[in-house]
């Protein structure tokens, strides 16, 4: 169900972070400077671009979005740069890259880190020159172009990865925008999801409403899937409701520790039993299962180690076995 507006009446809510980001927003909308937007998955970064377009004085010309991770890379130079005609098999006329269509607008390119790296040393000679070079052509074509990227991934990490260069990291990132996750919007999801209600029944000609239990379930529910996974739960409800849309209690996900650059990360909430079973299962883990030097670095016996473990799986019998293992490698 296709729902088209303003983009900025999109950016709804009053809680800190989306009235600081609606601030920038408009600061930075008369900048011609490149702009990076990050954030998680379904939290908006690209009704953050749409909205940087849309009070930009380039408002009047193109908005062309580009999900880089989704164009195959064999067809990805030529689809933002464009081509000439008989520059490869199939190009039978010449063809207009993104960077020419979106010229005297704006050129999204979500998912920024994902686009190849080879190609990425053509985005920043483009960016820097002010002109593109058409596949199988030789001549340079300008082009007037806001650019605006985005990632859910953390660009540093990208770059240390590998997946995202440095010097184009630098070149985009005249100005970052960062979109917050629905679950650090406060109150913010009532009133985006009525919001969304109200241009459903605009568009149906409707007058549905939100029932008292569906508030209910719209504060509880963390929403991992953030606005995206509001959006689609709300269009569900409002398709099979008459009048009150009831939504259903959806189920929370589990956190999960996580371990990165070789920290365990536990989650708020985790029970101090808990926090030692991670802590045990990581270690273990990071030692390919070697029990003996997964006991030393945690500073308990191996025997202790082989009670803790079958606590764990709550095996009884296979303590006991398991202490008599230890016994013989101690």
């Amino acid at each position: 169900m296709a729902v088209h507006q303003n983009a900025c009446t999109r950016l709804a809510g009053d809680s800190r972070s989306v009235m600081a980001l609606r601030a920038n927003v408009e600061r930075l909308a008369n900048v011609p400077a490149s702009v990076l937007i990050v954030g998680e998955s379904g939290s908006g970064k690209e009704v953050v671009a749409r909205c940087l377009h849309d009070v930009s004085p380039r408002r009047a010309g193109p908005f062309v979005a580009v999900n880089c991770a989704a164009i195959p890379h064999e067809l990805a130079e030529s689809q933002l740069f464009g081509h000439e005609r008989g520059s490869f098999t199939g190009a039978v006329s010449q063809r207009v890259g993104f960077f020419e269509a979106a010229s005297g607008g704006t050129l999204f390119l979500d998912e920024i880190q994902d686009m190849p790296i080879a190609l990425q040393v053509k985005l920043l000679r483009a960016l820097e020159t002010r002109t593109v070079v058409r596949v199988g052509g030789y001549e340079p074509v300008s082009f007037d172009t806001r650019v605006i990227a985005a990632t859910h991934a953390n660009p540093g990490r990208a770059v240390r990865d590998g997946r995202f260069r440095q010097d184009l990291l630098f070149r985009l990132a005249a100005f970052t925008l960062h979109v917050p996750p629905l679950r650090r919007r406060e109150n913010d999801v009532v009133a985006l999801a009525q919001s969304h209600v109200d241009r459903l029944n605009a568009l149906d000609g409707t007058v549905k409403r939100l029932s008292l239990q569906s508030l209910a379930v719209l504060r509880r529910h963390s929403w991992p899937g953030n606005v995206r996974e509001l959006h689609n739960t709300i269009e569900r409800a409002f398709i099979m409701a008459d009048r009150d849309l009831e939504l259903q209690p959806l189920p929370v996900p589990k956190q999960r520790e996580e371990v990165l650059d070789g920290a365990l990360n536990i989650p708020i909430g985790a029970t101090l039993a808990q926090a030692q079973q991670s802590f045990i299962a990581a270690t273990l883990r990071h030692f390919g299962g070697d029990k003996p030097r997964t006991a030393k670095a945690l500073g308990i016996s191996l025997k202790t180690l082989y009670n803790r473990l079958a606590l764990m799986t709550g095996d009884a019998e296979k303590s006991e076995n398991s202490e008599e293992a230890a016994n013989a490698l101690s």
